[in-house]
């Protein structure tokens, strides 16, 4: 980033060749996602919401990007999204992703999103350190939950919940 400002701002199509490249090099650390491979424009386009999706650029650089997904098509789930946030190799320990998971948020609550969710892997220490120091808690470990070149996976699922999106506690 060489001491450019990041500017965050919405997604849209005409960025897809860095925010693929950035997804690829997520991928091939082996500790950011299940995904084998980077998915065509279409298919990213029809798994995530329209209305979160975040780049952070750095000059004429997309350094990051972050976008939510429904988790259910169930009414009942509606205000329930899972968060990616993905920062380019170059990019990483400069508060990138620090900075796209804020936005996110932000832009979550203003779509009346009350919870937040990620599924993390334990060994992605830098992704849930973003994430608890953004509010997010640990709720649950699952073990086993998927097999990746060979091999069993535990993934950490973290939520947050929203502090503006009245949520009634009680009973």
């Amino acid at each position: 980033m060489n001491g450019n400002k990041i500017l965050i701002r919405m997604m849209n199509a005409e960025d897809w060749e860095q925010v693929r490249l950035i997804y690829k090099e997520g991928i091939e650390t082996g500790n950011a996602t299940f995904q084998r491979e980077v998915p065509t424009w279409m298919e990213w386009d029809g798994c995530h919401l329209k209305s979160c999706r975040l780049i952070a650029e750095s000059g004429r650089q997309v350094a990051g990007w972050a976008a939510l997904a429904a988790v259910s098509t169930r009414a009942v789930y509606a205000g329930v999204a899972e968060v990616s946030v993905y920062v380019s190799g170059s990019c990483r320990k400069q508060g990138v992703g620090t900075k796209l998971l804020q936005h996110l948020i932000i832009a979550s609550e203003k779509e009346k999103f009350w919870t937040l969710q990620a599924g993390i892997f334990p060994e992605n220490t830098a992704s849930l350190k973003i994430h608890e120091n953004l509010g997010f808690r640990r709720i649950g470990h699952r073990e086993k939950i998927g097999e990746m070149n060979g091999k069993w996976r535990d993934t950490l699922l973290l939520e947050r919940r929203s502090l503006t999106i009245g949520i009634d506690n009680g009973n």
